[in-house]
């Protein structure tokens, strides 16, 4: 019998390795636009939040009326290179196995909705998900109406929903609409850090996180 019925992935950093191009994205930008450059670790903090957000946060010296122009700087630097980003190894096949096995699929995103469509279509991932949630039309993570919405859409109780990411964010977020975490530690955040959030496990590569789900989901 399986514990989770509903299993949340994150996108970037859980699925797809696109950590460091959304640094160089931000990076660029601030460069484009004449703004201090966060380094590497400010900019991966932000991994996960919603654009308005993690781009206050990894530039707050961005004046209001520099946002727009932010936003498109980092969506020209990011979308001239998404075609190269690749997803983890194992990742297909973890979430084949699992769709089989009867889980419901699910994504919660930091991404836009256009961004999440594009790259669902380009990862080839779209027809194993049932359901996703993105930042532009839901409250930026750490806020649980993500899973909330998710969990009213398919009748899941909280004890049998499951979140998976790679950030502070994700954990967060879980926490907030009281169902368990699992983190993985080779996207953004550091193992140290995710640990600090309390997730049900921390696990190190794809291997592992299909090895613990088919286990204990």
């Amino acid at each position: 019998m399986m514990k989770y019925e509903l299993l949340v992935f994150d996108w970037d950093g859980t699925l797809l390795d696109s950590a460091g191009a959304i640094v160089r994205a931000i990076q660029c930008a601030c460069r484009d636009l004449d703004l201090p450059v966060p380094d590497d670790g400010r900019a991966r903090h932000v991994i996960g939040l919603g654009l308005v957000d993690a781009l206050s946060h990894a530039v707050p010296e961005l004046p209001a009326e520099r946002y727009q122009a932010m936003v498109e700087r980092y969506r020209f630097h990011y979308l001239s290179r998404d075609n190269e980003l690749t997803l983890f190894d194992g990742v297909p096949d973890m979430l084949k196995g699992l769709l089989e096995d009867g889980h419901t699929l699910a994504v919660a995103t930091g991404k836009s909705r256009l961004g999440l469509e594009r790259a669902l279509d380009h990862s080839g991932l779209r027809p194993l998900f049932q359901a996703s949630r993105c930042a532009d039309e839901c409250h930026s993570k750490p806020h649980p109406q993500m899973l909330d919405e998710l969990m009213s859409e398919f009748g899941a109780a909280k004890s049998s929903t499951l979140m998976i990411g790679d950030t502070s964010h994700d954990l967060l977020m879980a926490s907030n609409a009281g169902v368990d975490a699992l983190a993985v530690t080779y996207g953004a955040h550091p193992h140290d850090h995710l640990r600090e959030h309390r997730p049900v496990a921390c696990l190190h590569t794809v291997a592992e996180l299909d090895e613990w789900l088919k286990r204990y989901a």
